[in-house]
């Protein structure tokens, strides 16, 4: 019996591409070690697994168009892994660490986080053809995460602990799950093209931001993260008040 041309190509179709998906699901085993490790107590350790996910996540997609094969699949696998690395893994390394010492509000707050990372992956893939590939709508679920593990790495390194900064990290986490649900934008940096000529200062820049995280990871990964978490509100604020002030002077925008 003669096989049938269409339907080899629809089982080509319908294959799963090895290279990116490994990344991804990669992604998912660290950020899955990263709830593991702080339920054991290692908190270093599962902030630095929360850092490889961001990691794997940033090179699964680079490597599926660099190869030409992205898919359909791979893009619904990452969103998954998304929401186990940057979703369920910072809220429970954070409860664990130090929001379990405020009770139900410690366990509320966790979920706060974790919801909102659902809604902020929901959102993006149903406006991803639609919106401005320069800009994310609302706060990345990946520098978020990176937020609460480099806290994390950073308070343990020096062995801070304390009341205070319990209710810290439960201000910070619910803030963090406000800005990724918001409207605020964030630059991607999509728009940036390596392979083109970059001015000099580009790379000098790059090198010492590469140089300091490796002085000092905890506290530069958390310093960077934390500035661009907080770049939105303040550059939202800015862009609002000039607005505001050419109104005043009735100066066309």
């Amino acid at each position: 019996m003669k096989s049938n041309p269409r339907q080899k190509t629809n089982l080509k179709k319908r294959g799963i591409y090895i290279l990116p998906n490994l990344f991804t699901l990669t992604a998912m085993f660290a950020g899955f070690y990263a709830v593991v490790a702080s339920m054991k107590g290692l908190y270093p350790n599962a902030a630095i697994a929360i850092f490889i996910a961001m990691l794997m996540d940033s090179l699964d997609g680079r490597i599926a168009r660099m190869t030409n094969t992205q898919t359909e699949f791979g893009a619904q696998l990452d969103s998954l892994s998304d929401m186990v690395s940057f979703g369920v893994a910072p809220a429970l390394v954070a409860y664990n660490w130090a929001l379990h010492n405020l009770g139900k509000f410690g366990w509320l707050s966790a979920f706060v986080y974790a919801v909102a990372v659902a809604l902020r992956l929901a959102r993006f893939n149903v406006q991803v053809s639609k919106i401005d590939k320069r800009y994310f709508q609302g706060l990345p679920c990946p520098p978020a995460a990176g937020v609460i593990a480099g806290m994390v790495w950073t308070c343990s390194s020096f062995g801070l602990r304390g009341w205070t900064l319990d209710i810290l990290t439960a201000v910070i986490t619910i803030s963090l799950g406000i800005l990724m649900v918001s409207n605020i934008r964030y630059r991607s940096f999509k728009d940036l093209n390596l392979k083109h000529n970059v001015r000099f200062l580009t790379i000098v820049t790059i090198v010492l931001i590469l140089l300091l995280i490796a002085v000092d990871p905890p506290r530069i990964l958390f310093t960077v993260l934390f500035l661009y978490a907080v770049s939105g509100p303040i550059v939202t604020f800015w862009q609002l008040r000039k607005k505001r002030i050419r109104k005043k002077r009735k100066v066309p925008s």
